[in-house]
């Protein structure tokens, strides 16, 4: 049964040591990164509601406008510190590699965690600790989907991607009950019920710290600086094959066709081995601009935008203020039960079935049944004495939510760009995740406040913004799963108005290769 489940029907024949488990704990290892993610963004709408974390940042002594500002600003920096930390990936994704711009925001993810934990009462100190670990969040965004992407083959490209949101499910899980507990077990007037959920935030960025030795680099960024003898140890050993595999000699032969046809689109000076960041950047925009290219891009804003807007951003953040909006006490127990539902559903979905569905029709189906969900809160939060069924639909909403727009921008957003373009395809994505995150953090509590008796009018506006999503996905998202880059560019059109088929195009430069002696070179090397 394992077996079944690691291995998956290709487009070309595919030795069985390729789905292997070191493949699938070295995704893992990546992926633990988005834990902090998950956490993060649950875990802090009922720790800034906890009574000794009032007093000691002297929340207790404000006006509801001054608290809520506060509380506000907690929030939202959060998204400032990620926005800037997806965009420093623009310069530092393609200089120094995946595995160390994931070590870079690891780092500062872990001060930041430190500062959170230490702040003692000063402000001041919280929110550079929320923006330090922002930014590695930020960090960990922008890399983790393209580094997985990277490593994986095309037929598991999706479940393996998905793993990275399984790990945000998890951290979310945790989030949601982390001071559902601490509220039974801990005294929570004193220091230690806030420093707790704070310091939690070191358990899964020290992990992955511990892992980073026995991580490999991306193979396509090995090729992309010419280190050759590198991106071939790195297949075979992901791979668990011989450097003289023909699977392996085509892995690379392709990631090279590639590289080969887009740099003679981009720039007739680059060449491989001496890329340097300006030249890099100067081609991504030029090949960012070309038809077939900036409809991807395109796809991409639009995705995260309707992610940002249906709704599960607010209810993560300010779960208390919408389950007290409902009717419900027990503010914290009912975020548990939301957490629970909608984690575990998600990562059902994205490890076993995300292969089978696809990515464009569970996304059509989540978003209309969160907007029926959303259109009957909007309706009958205050117009009908029935909590059970709004209790209902707002478990539902969780559900529905968790195979859809919950987590796909990122994974489609990952394997839908050629290799030239992932150092800044990531970050992309990225930045306009975290923009329009800090954009609902802010904007949602005076949403809550400003729109109708208990704030059903934001419940509205959510389930529209949930209904034209799932219109433009039936229209504009295409079915990418198991696809590889020269399937792509069928879907979205060829960047040069010419398709290839890099296969057939790495099958001659194997033939020439072993002509010219290079694949006995690479079997001298082990």
């Amino acid at each position: 049964m394992l077996e079944r489940f690691l291995r998956a029907k290709e487009d070309r024949p595919t030795p069985p040591e390729v789905y292997n488990l070191r493949l699938y704990f070295t995704v893992m290892a990546i992926s633990m990164s988005l834990l902090v993610f998950g956490y993060d963004t649950s875990f802090i709408g009922t720790t800034l509601e906890i009574p000794s974390f009032t007093h000691d940042f002297g929340l207790d002594g404000m006006s509801a406008a001054e608290k809520s500002a506060t509380t506000g600003n907690l929030t939202s920096v959060f998204s400032v510190g990620a926005f800037f930390g997806s965009v420093l990936m623009f310069f530092i994704f393609e200089v120094f590699g995946r595995r160390v711009s994931l070590l870079i925001a690891d780092v500062v993810a872990i001060v930041g965690a430190v500062l959170c934990t230490a702040a003692n009462g000063h402000l001041g100190v919280l929110y550079t600790g929320r923006v330090l670990c922002g930014f590695g969040v930020g960090g960990f965004v922008s890399v983790v989907p393209i580094y997985i992407s990277e490593l994986s083959p095309p037929a598991v490209r999706g479940r393996m991607t998905g793993l990275f949101e399984a790990f945000y499910q998890m951290g979310s899980l945790v989030g949601f009950w982390i001071n559902f507990g601490i509220k039974r077990h801990i005294d929570t007037s004193h220091s230690l019920a806030w420093r707790i959920p704070m310091a939690m935030q070191l358990i899964p960025v020290g992990l992955v710290a511990l892992c980073f030795p026995v991580l490999q680099e991306s193979p396509t960024w090995l090729l992309k600086q010419g280190r050759l003898v590198e991106a071939t140890k790195a297949f075979a050993y992901l791979h668990q094959l011989p450097v003289d595999h023909h699977y392996i000699l085509e892995d690379v032969a392709f990631v090279q066709a590639q590289l080969a046809v887009e740099q003679t689109l981009t720039t007739a000076t680059a060449t491989p081995g001496h890329v340097r960041l300006l030249t890099h950047l100067r081609g991504a925009w030029r090949e960012g601009r070309m038809k077939g290219m900036r409809n991807r891009f395109g796809l991409v804003i639009m995705m995260t935008t309707f992610q940002a807007w249906g709704g599960a951003v607010a209810v993560n953040y300010y779960s208390p203020i919408i389950f007290r909006a409902i009717g419900l006490e027990n503010t914290t127990l009912w975020t548990g039960v939301y957490g629970v539902i909608k984690s575990v559903s998600a990562i059902i979905y994205f490890l076993c079935f995300i292969e089978t569905a696809g990515r464009k029709w569970p996304w059509v189906i989540s978003c209309v049944g969160c907007a029926c969900c959303m259109y009957y809160l909007g309706a009958y939060v205050e117009l009908v004495n029935a909590h059970g069924l709004v209790n209902a639909a707002i478990m539902i909403y969780g559900f529905m939510w968790s195979f859809g727009a919950n987590g796909l921008p990122l994974i489609i957003a990952a394997e839908i760009f050629p290799p030239s373009l992932r150092s800044v395809s990531g970050p992309f994505a990225g930045v306009f995740i975290w923009l329009w995150s800090f954009t609902v953090t802010k904007v949602n509590p005076y949403m809550f406040t400003g729109m109708g008796p208990g704030g059903c009018g934001i419940y509205l506006f959510f389930g529209s913004m949930l209904f034209c999503s799932a219109c433009f996905a039936v229209f504009f998202i295409p079915e990418t799963k198991g696809l590889r880059i020269d399937q792509m560019d069928r879907l979205f059109g060829a960047v040069d108005g010419q398709s290839h088929d890099y296969y057939q195009e790495a099958e001659a430069v194997i033939e020439t290769e072993k002509k010219c002696g290079e694949v006995q070179m690479l079997e001298n090397v082990v």
